[in-house]
């Protein structure tokens, strides 16, 4: 497994599929940036927003909050 530099994630917040009826993945802020992230556990993105979630430093905001 290699190992990555922590990102800097200040936002998450799930998005949903285009019916609006399911989650399709996370969008996060790195360094001002805005990125959608898939729900993919071979992602490196993903993986870091689950080490973040774990360790209660990262809360992911329901999709319908646009904040």
């Amino acid at each position: 497994m290699q190992n990555f530099e922590k990102l800097n994630i200040t936002k998450a917040r799930y998005f949903l599929d285009i019916a609006g009826e399911g989650v399709e993945g996370i969008v996060i802020t790195i360094d001002g940036q805005e990125t959608s992230v898939p729900m993919d556990p071979r992602n490196r993105h993903y993986k870091e927003i689950l080490r973040q979630t774990q360790a209660k430093t990262l809360v992911i905001q329901d999709a319908n909050n646009k904040e």
